[in-house]
């Protein structure tokens, strides 16, 4: 299991399209990959659950990756958070 945070630094929050991009991004990996707020924890599989944790801008969420290829998966969660997130 390899656990690490990450700032929101999309000016909205987290909302439906880098919600979307984020759900097909974990769609690629056989690892179960979950996303924490303030101890509330829900598995990146329906943008109905990512939305309901209602991160805005500036706030730290965790992603934890549990699996066969959880290193390869958090390498891509890193990228989304730091670099794609720029883009929505």
């Amino acid at each position: 299991m390899i656990k690490r945070d990450f700032i929101i630094i999309d000016p909205l929050g987290m909302h439906a399209r880098p919600a979307t991009a984020l759900i097909k991004l974990a769609r690629n990996f056989s690892s179960l990959i979950t996303i924490q707020k303030n101890g509330r924890s829900v598995p990146l599989k329906s943008m109905v659950n990512i939305l309901s944790l209602a991160i805005k801008a500036g706030e730290s969420v965790t992603i934890i990756t549990e699996g066969e290829d959880e290193s390869v998966a958090m390498e891509a969660m890193d990228h989304f958070f730091t670099e794609e997130m720029k883009n929505f």
